[in-house]
């Protein structure tokens, strides 16, 4: 049975953000900031409809939680996100120092990994490829009918 306090499910939230993105015809990337087994903020990209190259999801989020906590770091969250972070967004989450961000589909041309983990926090752990199938597709199949 699926809990409402599992990563799995975290993930499927992150996943309905990315599809609100893909509806709205920005690039299906959602996420969620999880503090003590609560959703504190969601967001999926928004660069087109705000005509901002910032508005990823990754840091609307990022904003919105710090908002919500009122503090600027996150050491007791979770970003749960369907796209491996850019670099932008991975120097974000190392000063917002959140304690653990969770990736579906990794990026080889645009994700912080190719720098490495050393973008983030030193405290910060990373877990990527989680649920990942579902991630890239969702991904893939925006691109191929846009192409």
């Amino acid at each position: 049975m699926l809990t409402p306090f599992d990563d799995t499910y975290y993930m499927k939230q992150a996943l309905h953000e990315a599809q609100k993105a893909a509806v709205a015809g920005e690039v299906p990337v959602g996420a969620v900031v999880v503090c003590k087994d609560r959703i504190i903020a969601r967001a999926h990209n928004q660069t087109e409809l705000l005509q901002d190259v910032t508005a990823h999801a990754e840091m609307l989020a990022i904003t919105a939680a710090a908002s919500y906590l009122g503090s600027k770091y996150l050491t007791d969250c979770t970003l749960f996100v369907t796209l491996e972070p850019c670099m932008m967004c991975g120097g974000a989450l190392a000063w917002a120092q959140l304690s653990r961000v969770v990736y579906g589909a990794s990026d080889e041309k645009r994700g912080f990994m190719r720098f490495g983990k050393s973008v983030l926090h030193p405290k910060t752990k990373v877990e990527y490829g989680f649920m990942e199938e579902e991630c890239r597709s969702l991904i893939q199949s925006f691109f191929k009918v846009r192409r």
